[in-house]
């Protein structure tokens, strides 16, 4: 997959560079906000195959998780990067539309159509392992959103050449931008919720909660939480009160199976308490 990702990010940065190119000569901002969205693409397929290398990485005495938090925090860096361009292509565009610019449709379409044959390209690198690894599937619908979007391009371009209609170019964009900002919002939401170690949208607390009290011989569940220790790897901690716990290898273990199983989280710590009547100084649901 590491090979798919080298590949990915080369053919579209070639091509985020050929159409800023393209758009600048062509006066386009479709084009210019389309090269924003490949290059949001760019970074995200990076952010991907860092992901991959940075999981494998030992832990070491200072860092005992690795480095898998940096694929957090390069997403909340990749979100806030996006809006910040994303405004300057917004403004742009809206003074296009009062001033606008003669577009080289030729020029455009052709940018366009390219994009449109390496996106494609690329999401069928990604197409086989797209149902098994989180970070595969995002990239896979990266690039199948561009190559619609770059298709809305070619279309808009041909639409500017049979009518003339010059404002279509920044109306184009604005709308592109916007396909940007709801994607991008998303990401930062949930880079931000990861990054102040929430749990993952994925996973229902509560869900997980009823779960292991459903458990043989559980009693109650305290001090339960459950962080994201990278963009692909859920951990969990909680104290189970389990007053009879004679078989207390075979219970962790099975119960460290089933959250793998059922609720993806692969880094479970239970502490099992077995005295219930001497409250856990952790018990209480406010304190942390």
């Amino acid at each position: 997959m590491g090979r798919a990702f080298a590949i990915g990010v080369a053919l579209n940065t070639a091509f985020v560079l050929v159409e800023v190119g393209a758009g600048f000569v062509s006066h386009s901002m479709a084009l210019l906000a389309d090269a924003g969205h490949n290059l949001s693409d760019v970074l995200a397929l990076l952010m991907a195959w860092v992901a991959t290398i940075l999981a494998k990485r030992a832990p070491s005495s200072r860092r005992t998780y690795g480095l898998r938090k940096g694929t957090i925090l390069a997403s909340l860096a990749n979100a806030v990067f996006l809006l910040l361009a994303i405004g300057a292509i917004v403004s742009e565009s809206i003074h296009r539309l009062t001033l606008p610019n003669v577009v080289a449709t030729r020029t455009v379409m052709i940018t366009a159509a390219i994009g449109v044959v390496i996106n494609t390209a690329t999401a069928l690198l990604f197409m086989r392992g797209r149902k098994e690894d989180l970070n595969v599937r995002g990239a896979f619908l990266h690039m199948a959103s561009d190559a619609v979007i770059s298709v809305a391009v070619v279309i808009g371009a041909g639409v500017i050449a049979l009518t003339g209609l010059q404002w279509i170019d920044p109306v184009l964009s604005l709308a592109i931008a916007a396909v940007i900002v709801i994607g991008t919002w998303g990401l930062l939401r949930d880079s931000v919720n990861l990054a102040l170690d929430g749990a993952p949208r994925d996973i229902d607390v509560g869900e997980v909660r009823a779960w292991l009290a459903a458990l043989p011989g559980v009693e109650e569940i305290h001090d339960l939480h459950i962080w994201a220790m990278s963009t692909t790897e859920t951990a969990l901690t909680a104290h189970v009160i389990r007053p009879a716990n004679d078989d207390g290898d075979h219970f962790l273990h099975d119960a460290c199976e089933g959250l793998a199983h059922r609720f993806n989280i692969g880094h479970a710590t239970l502490q099992v308490e077995t005295d219930a009547a001497n409250a856990c100084r952790l018990a209480p649901a406010e304190v942390v």
